[in-house]
């Protein structure tokens, strides 16, 4: 019998995506929800139980009255909100993390899905300190620009929609400028950092595709960590990945400029690092809804139900 996955949020953006990732696919079944009943508590539930994996696409308060909903033992929950990224109990939902997290992943039957900044700054991070090439205390600065898609309904409307209330001529705007953002507690915890890191994001006139980087200045670490050796570090990291890819030093140094919006529409993940012996720029890109949403959904939920780990994602 093939497994059954219900995905709570569908209509939303991320559950759109991960639905368009689903269908087609021989090896589940997706079940919905009539679209009378969403808010049926009862017939949610149902679906739920009856699921062997549910996939929340809800905002935080939603997805913790979701799990509420879920009795069965045997329920894998994926949740697409923060609600769960540091939470006790869960497992963080980027199998590339750690050599151990896909283990943990099989096992698992709470798994919060990685926020997409985090994604991209965790993975240009956590080699280095698991390493030594980096301080735990180190002041960690990151700066990021994502495709407005990020914010939700909400934000599309506001880039899209001429006739809405709130449309703005924005080409580019940063934002969380009292610094605190949801995103900031799973960075420090997942890059194992000591203190929460500066967070600098932005928001771009464009749909989906993201940027996060990291300045580094070598000369000041401990060490005389030089380039090659944060190069080495994260391809011995990510070395025979499917979804992450370390750019080699040349293919780098050739390049003149970075777009954001190349790896749209796959689960894809690309490191470079550019800089000198001296200065290092830390570069991580990806599709804010692929990798950073509903890609990184569905590859936690293949590797959670023993299914072939890239089945409806595009490398």
């Amino acid at each position: 019998m093939l497994p059954k996955v219900f995905i709570d949020g569908e209509a939303g953006t991320t559950g759109l995506q991960i639905a368009d990732r689903l269908r087609g696919r021989t090896d589940l079944q997706l079940i919905s929800i009539d679209p009378g009943k969403r808010k049926d508590f009862d017939e949610r539930a149902r679906l739920m139980n009856m699921a062997d994996a549910v996939i929340l696409c809800l905002p935080d308060d939603a997805a913790r009255l979701g799990v509420s909903l879920v009795t069965n033992q045997n329920t894998v929950i994926i949740d697409a909100s923060t609600a769960h990224r540091t939470a006790n109990g869960w497992t963080y939902g980027f199998p590339e993390m750690d050599k151990a997290q896909r283990a943990a992943l099989r096992a698992a039957r709470r798994i919060s899905n990685p926020g997409c900044y985090p994604t991209g700054m965790i993975a240009l991070i956590r080699p280095l300190t698991g390493r030594g090439l980096l301080p735990a205390n180190w002041p960690v600065h990151v700066h990021a620009v994502s495709g407005y898609s990020g914010g939700g309904k909400s934000m599309i409307a506001e880039f899209e929609d001429a006739g809405a209330e709130g449309y703005t001529h924005d080409n580019y705007r940063i934002y969380a400028l009292g610094q605190k953002h949801k995103h900031i507690g799973e960075m420090k915890r997942y890059g194992r950092l000591d203190n929460a890191p500066l967070f600098m994001p932005s928001v771009g006139r464009y749909a989906q595709g993201m940027i996060v980087e990291i300045a580094l200045p070598l000369w000041a670490l401990p060490g005389k960590v030089t380039r090659g050796a944060i190069h080495a570090a994260l391809a011995e990291a990510y070395a025979g990945e499917q979804f992450v890819k370390v750019i080699p030093l040349a293919e780098s140094d050739a390049l003149k400029g970075l777009e954001p919006e190349a790896c749209n529409g796959t689960n894809r993940l690309e490191l470079f690092v550019f800089g000198s012996d001296e200065e290092a720029r830390l570069v991580a890109r990806l599709d804010n809804l692929g990798k950073g949403a509903s890609g990184a959904a569905v590859q936690n939920l293949n590797i959670a139900l023993g299914l072939d780990e890239g089945a409806g994602l595009q490398t």
